[in-house]
């Protein structure tokens, strides 16, 4: 009997307790770490990459989704033809989607999406794309029509990022802060400085795929302190880490899983061409001829970059290399610097947090003071980057500055005559309308050489290497991205094993 009696007791206090956490169900929710602090939630609003990784595919969708070999999925769009000239392309829109306000999701949403984002008072990033709609029409609710002035195969890939968000209408003024999408999250809490808290949309409609019930983003800009995060297990996954000195640690760690992707970004030192004597050719190929390409990869991003001579990567239709047009050669650059008349030159270099920036840019100065350039380094948080160096509209208040651009399809800003660079050359805006209005593939790559040439040649930038992007991720945590077609973290692909 007492025996029996124990036994009782026993199984009692087992039936009180809290199940193990496996038995309670799968883990639900994930930490993850970023560098920047995005300056607001609306990517159709500013150029700030951070942006489109807290909300692209997360808080906004848009007609077609970026996958990460780089090919197009539907996503708002459930299917798209286009004439054979590729002008104009029709959608067919997915149904019974609505905004996270209840609105519904139609094409009048994406016509005001799209319409807004090429008007007069835009900010939007990629302002030039949508301007070159030659129209946007809506014949009925489920289809959208696009019409582009010039041949544009690049279309559906185009039309997936952040910058083609598509936002409600009643809301889009008050997206910076509190923004309202279609997608599967919702912003749960913004803690400036610290965090940013996603929660699962319930009413998403297709809400039982979506295995995390809440995503917390971390921003920490110190490298150390990045990955004494992962190996404290504060934070479960660290997209384009700045770990490359610590890899050997954590490939040794059974807990993580190391990713090391290719990208289609490319890190430049831009130059800032509406100073003087900046827009002498002369003096921007002394600056490249400085630049030792090699050394600015080991320093800066510990060798995970190739090198590019041009505002263009390896593995895209036309790519040349032109790291030949402007080697390192520091004698030449003292030579061209004389031709040019230029002693004593001293030059402002306005460095934004990311550690690539900051560790080339004292590279850089000192490269550049071998042939008697004095660099002097500047410091300054991410805001008052973009809008002292970058905004459209100005002032472009700097002469050099490191960073890098993510966007795959870039060539089109080197035209914007507001593009912080200051280039500006009719003749390359005329080679880049030829390739647009060239639909045949084959002509349209020997277009692209020539333009990478001629940039290569005008010495329009520094432009340094593509970075190899690093991700640190638990071995548990499936659906994380290893290649970087573009910046984003698709929360509705990840679960817990």
């Amino acid at each position: 009997m007492f025996k029996k009696l124990i036994i009782v007791a026993v199984a009692a206090a087992f039936a009180a307790a809290p199940l193990p956490a496996l038995a309670q169900g799968k883990k639900d929710s994930v930490v993850m770490g970023m560098t920047l602090e995005p300056p607001g939630l609306d990517p159709t609003n500013a150029a700030a990459a951070a942006i489109a990784e807290v909300t692209l595919y997360n808080i906004y969708e848009t007609l077609t989704k970026i996958k990460e070999d780089g090919t197009v999925a539907p996503l708002l769009a459930e299917s798209w033809t286009a004439t054979p000239d590729l002008k104009t392309y029709t959608f067919k829109l997915a149904k019974g989607v609505k905004f996270q306000n209840g609105e519904p999701f139609n094409s009048a949403a994406v016509k005001f999406s799209f319409d807004r984002a090429a008007a007069p008072d835009s900010t939007n990033k990629d302002k030039s794309l949508f301007r070159a709609f030659e129209s946007v029409t809506a014949p009925d609710a489920d289809t959208v029509v696009v019409a582009v002035k010039y041949s544009e195969p690049n279309l559906p890939f185009l039309l997936g990022q952040a910058s083609a968000s598509i936002v409600e209408p009643k809301s889009a003024a008050t997206n910076v802060t509190q923004p309202v999408g279609t997608g599967p999250y919702q912003l749960g809490a913004w803690v400036k400085g610290s965090s940013i808290t996603l929660n699962k949309w319930a009413d998403y409609r297709n809400a039982a795929a979506i295995k995390l019930s809440k995503v917390t983003i971390r921003f920490i800009g110190d490298p150390a302190a990045q990955v004494a995060a992962l190996l404290s297990g504060d934070v479960d996954v660290y997209p384009r880490v700045a770990a490359a000195r610590s890899l050997a640690q954590f490939k040794a760690d059974p807990r993580f899983a190391v990713l090391v992707g290719g990208s289609k970004a490319k890190t430049i030192v831009a130059i800032n061409e509406k100073k003087k004597p900046l827009d002498d050719v002369r003096v921007r190929r002394a600056i490249l001829a400085a630049i030792d390409r090699k050394a600015m990869i080991d320093g800066a991003v510990d060798g995970f970059g190739t090198p590019i001579g041009s505002f263009y990567t390896p593995g895209s239709l036309g790519y040349v290399d032109t790291t030949g047009i402007n080697p390192y050669d520091p004698e030449k650059a003292k030579k061209l610097l004389a031709e040019a008349g230029v002693t004593n030159l001293e030059l402002s270099l306005k460095l934004p947090p990311p550690p690539y920036a900051r560790q080339g840019g004292e590279i850089l100065a000192a490269q550049l003071a071998k042939v008697g350039i004095t660099a002097k380094i500047e410091n300054v948080e991410w805001a008052q980057w973009l809008s002292q160096v970058f905004a459209g509209n100005g002032p472009h208040n700097f002469d050099l500055t490191i960073v890098s651009h993510v966007e795959p399809f870039d060539l089109v800003k080197i035209t914007e005559p507001g593009y912080y660079l200051g280039y500006n050359n009719e003749g390359f805006n005329k080679l880049y309308n030829q390739i647009v209005t060239t639909p045949d593939e084959a002509s349209r790559a020997k277009l692209l050489g020539d333009a990478q040439k001629m940039l290569a040649t005008d010495a329009v930038a520094g432009f340094l290497f593509q970075p190899q992007w690093i991700t640190i991720t638990n071995k548990k945590l499936k659906g994380v991205w290893k290649e970087v077609p573009q910046f984003e973290n698709d929360f509705s692909a990840w679960a817990w094993e």
